[in-house]
């Protein structure tokens, strides 16, 4: 049975959650929820009814071309004015290579992320893509209108923020648009998000811009109609190596109803085990900075160790 999402008016271009949840609640815009074959709630029972492997999630981000490790929050707008910018690491091997070593460690569901849109990078994560078709995700950039064209050339998923969250508010047109153009199977929603006064308040165009959107259990309920999987970056701790926001973990762990991946601040393995305990086995991880295939101290193999042992706890 297909998922009936909200019947919101298209001509309500940008979404307040509040007044929209509040209006749901009184019967205005009142949303049409199929009820035992939700796949949402669906998703939830099954993810909660066994004990859930925890994955680690591989990444690659790329930046002008070239495999790197950048702290995110001090990417800027300008493409001239990379003064801010805070690079850990840049790697002598290609996206490619990258996605190769992944490929063969049976690694599955990583991201690959183009900081900027520029051809390098397109190229650089098109090379990815090649290397391992349906086994990684593609974001930056992604818009109704090239975001197929991804698909075609082997992502698995495209991953969306920005042309979502735009203008600091819920754009629910351009949601359904790229539901409509490449399915809510094939779409990740990078819901990632900086604390401000106490709530975690989603972040857009490189990090820098607050929306008017907090992570909550409404808010994922609703945004889990339009998506596969979330993934969410704590960007006050992201690329600092500084230890994970275990708070923002076991929020997405009691509240996501699909999957989830959480990215930032992992730096040793005993991190790996505090998402694992704090997300209650419903969260997956990324490691960037932290790994030795990116300049680190982590071992990489000893994190695709850790990953197998977790896909063996599967009932």
């Amino acid at each position: 049975m297909k998922l009936q999402t909200l019947d919101l008016s298209s001509s309500l271009k940008f979404i307040n959650f509040d007044t929209a949840l509040s209006s749901s609640i009184h019967g205005l815009n009142k949303p049409k929820f199929v009820t035992a074959s939700s796949p949402s709630l669906t998703s939830r029972f099954k993810r909660l009814s066994i004990q859930c492997a925890v994955s680690f999630r591989p990444c690659i981000d790329i930046h002008k071309g070239k495999v790197k490790q950048i702290v995110g929050s001090t990417l800027q707008d300008s493409k001239d004015d990379e003064s801010s910018l805070v690079t850990n690491f840049e790697s002598d091997k290609s996206a490619g290579e990258y996605a190769s070593l992944y490929k063969e460690d049976g690694l599955t569901g990583g991201h690959v992320i183009m900081l900027g849109a520029d051809p390098l990078s397109n190229a650089a994560a098109i090379e990815a893509l090649h290397a391992y078709p349906g086994g990684l995700q593609v974001g930056g950039g992604i818009n109704s209108d090239n975001a197929l064209s991804y698909i075609d050339e082997g992502a698995s998923h495209v991953i969306v923020t920005s042309y979502v969250f735009n203008d600091g508010k819920m754009d629910l047109e351009r949601l359904k648009d790229l539901v409509r153009v490449v399915g809510k199977e094939r779409l990740v929603l990078d819901l990632s998000c900086r604390k401000k006064e106490g709530r975690y308040a989603i972040v857009t165009d490189r990090w820098q811009k607050f929306s008017d959107v907090y992570l909550d259990d409404k808010v994922l309920d609703f945004l889990a109609n339009y998506a596969d999987e979330f993934l969410v970056h704590g960007v006050d701790v992201e690329g600092k190596k500084l230890g994970i926001d275990e708070e923002l973990v076991a929020l997405l762990g009691k509240h996501s109803p699909i999957p989830v991946t959480y990215a930032g601040g992992v730096t040793v393995m005993a991190d790996l085990e505090r998402i694992k305990e704090a997300g209650m086995g419903r969260v997956d991880v990324t490691v960037g900075s932290a790994l030795d295939i990116f300049g680190g101290n982590l071992a990489y193999r000893d994190v695709v160790a850790w990953h197998a042992q977790q896909q063996a706890l599967t009932v």
